[in-house]
């Protein structure tokens, strides 16, 4: 056996540049590259001072990565490559040169010193200095990897935490069509059938089924607890009546007291947060508090703080597509009924808070139902963050729509609600349905559909 020498060893390792787009989205990143090395040249530093202020998760990331590489830095060079951890062989530096290699200059090609040019030099630079080294720029920003492949640099979108295969996605609803109406017959008269009687493999936790037969039909879900395939009946909720099958059986995962979190998938119109809320207004007396909160994604890129006004002017228009849903359960009512008047009572009293995501962060969850809504613009780790601080007797509630993306490093792939609903899918505390019929109206449809 030829034992491979250092010099081998080295050239096998590649060396990834990070964007600064790649920090924010995951300040661990740099923890995820195995045996390779990994660099962030000092423009990434100076971007990221730029966002350690403030309250939304992408400060906290920019924070919690600056503190690590002060960790880093006590007694060592970051000019010099340092071992990332006693445990393995992988390096971290920071790269000071901003010039660009011998041959080429991304500032003068493109006619700008922008961050995104001075990134693309240092990681030319890198591909001078190491020759004999894989040098791969990894960033979320395409127009960057476009840029840097123009520059021959090789080029990659950060991978930890994509899904593989979107469109196979989990969507938590089979439909069946039957030969006879046996099975159907059963669970009309009982109530439940074994699973084995309908499918072969046992199904994932609370998957929901739509058994037909050329003369009747009717809805079931797999019971997790009794092994059972169970009927599963049309409920209205706080007076929102389910308009189709998905709805009625995401009111079931939404009322069913085993089931703790909840994924609502589909595109505008279906009802998912108008369902989300219904549900959690059913359910008032079981729970403490109603939040009800969304991310905010300032418009053309602008910072909400240079919005005129206080925060509850800064925020309100982000805020009104809840509102809207709020006021259509409310008009469900006489304005003078005891549920209108209900409704008007828990916003008073605070039992039932809209806001903006990072005005929530902090709260405590217990006893509580959160509900996020356009979840499709929260990061995996945002995601996990949320859940992992929920206390006894919370539930919480995810809506939102994987192909309507409006942050600019997040994708169908990598958005925090694919993350979740491929990672969790089976679990006995989770339940996932994917709305696809819209509701609102036909023209509504007739957009979704063509356009």
């Amino acid at each position: 056996m030829v034992r491979k020498t250092k010099t081998q060893n080295l050239e096998q390792r590649k060396i990834f540049v990070l964007d600064t787009s790649v920090i924010l989205y995951d300040h661990q990143a740099i923890l995820n590259f195995q045996e390779h090395d990994v660099a962030i040249p000092i423009t990434v530093l100076e971007e990221l001072d730029n966002f350690k202020k403030g309250n939304d998760t992408i400060n906290y990331e920019a924070r919690q990565f600056i503190r690590f590489i002060d960790g880093l830095s006590q007694g060592n060079s970051l000019s010099d490559w340092i071992l990332l951890d006693k445990k393995r062989v992988s390096k971290f530096k920071v790269i000071m040169e901003i010039q660009g290699s011998s041959e080429l200059d991304a500032t003068r090609l493109f006619g700008d010193r922008k961050a995104d040019h001075l990134i693309l030099n240092a990681a030319l630079k890198m591909q001078e200095l190491n020759p004999q080294r894989s040098v791969i720029l990894v960033t979320k920003d395409m127009n960057l990897r476009l840029k840097a492949r123009a520059l021959n640099i090789q080029s990659e979108d950060y991978e930890t935490g994509k899904i593989k295969d979107v469109e196979g996605l989990y969507k938590g609803i089979s439909r069946i069509e039957m030969d006879s109406s046996e099975i159907i017959d059963e669970l009309h008269k009982n109530g439940s059938v074994p699973y084995t009687e309908l499918v072969k493999v046992r199904p994932q936790s609370h998957h929901y089924f739509i058994l037909r037969n050329h003369k009747s039909s009717i809805l079931a879900y797999f019971n997790p607890n009794s092994e059972l395939i169970e009927r599963v009946e049309k409920k209205v909720v706080y007076g929102i009546k389910p308009k189709n099958a998905e709805q009625a059986f995401a009111i079931h995962a939404l009322l069913n007291p085993d089931v703790k979190l909840v994924t609502i998938q589909g595109v505008a119109g279906t009802g998912k947060t108008l369902i989300a809320l219904a549900s959690a207004l059913e359910q008032k007396s079981d729970f403490v508090q109603i939040y009800l909160a969304r991310p905010i994604v300032p418009l053309n890129n602008k910072e909400i703080g240079f919005l005129p006004g206080d925060a509850g002017e800064k925020v309100g228009p982000y805020m009104e597509p809840l509102w809207d849903n709020l006021k259509v359960i409310q008009n469900q009512f006489k304005e003078n009924s005891k549920d209108f008047q209900r409704i008007k009572e828990l916003v008073a009293n605070e039992k039932l808070l809209v806001a903006p995501l990072a005005f929530i962060r902090g709260r405590s969850l217990s006893n509580i139902v959160f509900i996020v809504d356009e979840a499709q613009n929260l990061t995996p780790l945002e995601v996990k963050t949320i859940i992992s601080r929920a206390g006894e007797g919370t539930k919480i509630v995810f809506t939102g729509d994987i192909h309507q993306i409006d942050t600019p490093y997040l994708d169908t792939e990598s958005n925090g609600l694919s993350y979740l609903i491929d990672r969790l899918k089976g679990q006995s505390l989770y339940s996932h349905v994917t709305l696809e019929k819209g509701e609102r109206s036909a023209l509504a449809n007739l957009a979704n559909e063509l356009l």
